[in-house]
């Protein structure tokens, strides 16, 4: 009988237990239920002012990142236009750094030219000074050309006024006109450059004879 009792006692113990964890539980459930709204909302707001954080941050980072390239683009630009201005100013000195010796030495040409022009190649006391001065004028253009100097003879070639230089025009039934009748004084050009331009006379159409020239000229071609 006490065993009984015992065991009734215990089971009651038991289920009071039982209401109590089950109404601990409820409370519990009601007070997360209660709090869960709010806390979700702080979680999110905490979430989106994370992200908004991490959006600005790789925004600025991205913007350091794109102005290094654009600055490294303009230094890598500013570097190959230096190069390119080096290499022109040593070709550009490679071609016409001789000019202003070519210069110096155009007077010596222009003397030689103009000792064969006076000298009678025909004259046996003179033939060996011309054969002399003929082979040193030749030889000096020779040596002159290796570097790019080229001599403007241009008799009968059309008038240019980048290489020409006219002094005068003349009529001539002989070449056309606007082209170089007589050469008074050669050019010279250095690889491409005109360092001195060639003196020439321009030929014209010749003028017609004039009409009192032609009735006498029939007047007399009647008699």
């Amino acid at each position: 009988m006490r065993e009984d009792m015992e065991n009734v006692e215990q089971e009651i113990k038991a289920t009071a237990a039982k209401d109590n964890e089950a109404e601990v539980k409820e409370q519990e459930q009601a007070a997360t239920e209660e709090q869960s709204p709010a806390e979700g909302e702080d979680t999110v707001a905490k979430l989106q002012s994370d992200l908004a954080a991490l959006q600005a941050q790789l925004k600025a980072e991205q913007e350091q990142a794109k102005a290094a390239l654009e600055s490294m683009a303009r230094a890598a630009a500013e570097s190959d236009n230096r190069r390119k201005r080096a290499e022109a100013d040593v070709e550009r000195e490679r071609k016409y750094g001789n000019e202003k010796i070519l210069k110096a030495m155009l007077p010596v040409v222009d003397s030689l030219e103009l000792a064969l022009q006076h000298t009678d190649k025909n004259n046996e006391l003179l033939k060996g000074l011309y054969e002399g001065v003929e082979n040193t004028l030749s030889l000096f253009l020779k040596e002159l050309n290796k570097f790019g100097v080229e001599q403007l003879n241009p008799v009968g070639a059309p008038f240019d006024p980048n290489l020409h230089q006219a002094v005068t025009m003349l009529p001539s039934n002989e070449v056309k006109p606007n082209h170089v009748l007589s050469v008074m004084q050669k050019g010279f050009v250095l690889n491409g450059r005109v360092v001195r331009p060639a003196m020439v006379a321009v030929a014209k159409a010749a003028e017609p004879a004039k009409k009192d020239e032609a009735q006498q000229n029939k007047v007399n071609l009647e008699a």
